[in-house]
């Protein structure tokens, strides 16, 4: 989740609510500088390396960072004729973005009729995700999109009794799980794999990726798939949760202190990539230069 994105504070999904009188207007974007150093590589080349990048914040989308002109390597932009106009920033002109020897058209965007209450991004432009070769900060890639500060994971120990069962099965049974809080879902639980029944999980193809845990890996239990998931090799910032088994309380029975949990506001996660076809490829690891 981000401040924008499913079901953060100014997401169309949100599950909180502002504690005001009158109804916020249908769409809230949100514009911010990222302070933080962000480079992008294209063609083998750096084609821009910025300290003053603009991070826009646009409701159901993932957060898209901005760069000066002036940041932006010579002749890497080239103006073409195609032009869309967007709901709230007005007229948008596309550019064919050049680096070394390879070129992408429509490979990046400036906001060139902005309403004056969007002055913040008069003069920047946006590289389009997966037309780049990559994103960094510093030194260190960013793969998905551009880092969002709003999100946060935190992960704590507890020893309350979690039941997991499928029928008559019992799937899982720990006193020692872990507890992941994710901003604005609803909290996770992950079991050891000590405590699982391995031979009630049956791995099913397909995964799904998280830009801050890693990639996702499914099972079904007892037919219902996609019941149970491991993050078999979480990204080192959540690795406390690597190889364990978190279970859907919508398909299969999930009991915390002996009272059964249910599918919660907040639950429900929208797949990383929908709307920039993300290729899983991309969040190998070794993948990450």
């Amino acid at each position: 989740m981000g401040l924008s994105w499913q079901q953060g504070p100014l997401a169309p999904g949100a599950v909180g609510r502002l504690l005001i009188p009158d109804p916020l207007p249908e769409r809230l974007l949100f514009a911010e500088p990222l302070r933080r150093r962000m480079r992008v590589r294209f063609g083998g080349s750096w084609i821009t390396d910025s300290e003053d990048v603009v991070l826009l914040h646009e409701p159901g989308r993932y957060p898209v960072a901005y760069f000066p002109l002036a940041d932006i390597a010579s002749g890497v932009l080239e103006e073409t004729e195609h032009t869309t106009r967007h709901r709230d920033l007005g007229q948008t002109t596309w550019y064919t973005v050049k680096g070394g020897t390879e070129s992408k058209q429509r490979g990046a965007w400036q906001h060139v009729g902005l309403p004056d209450h969007a002055e913040i991004l008069k003069g920047r432009v946006a590289f389009a995700w997966r037309a780049m070769d990559a994103f960094y900060e510093e030194d260190e890639r960013i793969i998905g999109h551009a880092a969002d500060a709003y999100h946060r994971i935190d992960i704590r120990r507890t020893s309350r009794h979690l039941t997991v069962r499928s029928g008559g099965r019992v799937v899982a049974d720990t006193e020692r799980p872990l507890v992941l809080y994710e901003s604005g879902f609803a909290p996770r639980w992950y079991v050891p794999r000590d405590d699982v029944d391995e031979s009630a999980l049956t791995p099913v193809e397909g995964q799904t990726f998280c830009p801050y845990k890693g990639l996702a890996s499914y099972y079904e239990i007892d037919g219902a798939k996609g019941a149970a998931w491991s993050y078999e090799d979480a990204w080192q910032e959540v690795g406390q949760v690597s190889g364990m088994v978190s279970f859907e309380a919508d398909r299969v029975e999930v009991y915390l202190d002996g009272a059964r949990m249910s599918l919660e506001p907040g639950q429900n996660v929208v797949s990383h990539g929908v709307d920039r076809n993300l290729d899983l490829d991309e969040a190998v690891p070794d993948q990450q230069d």
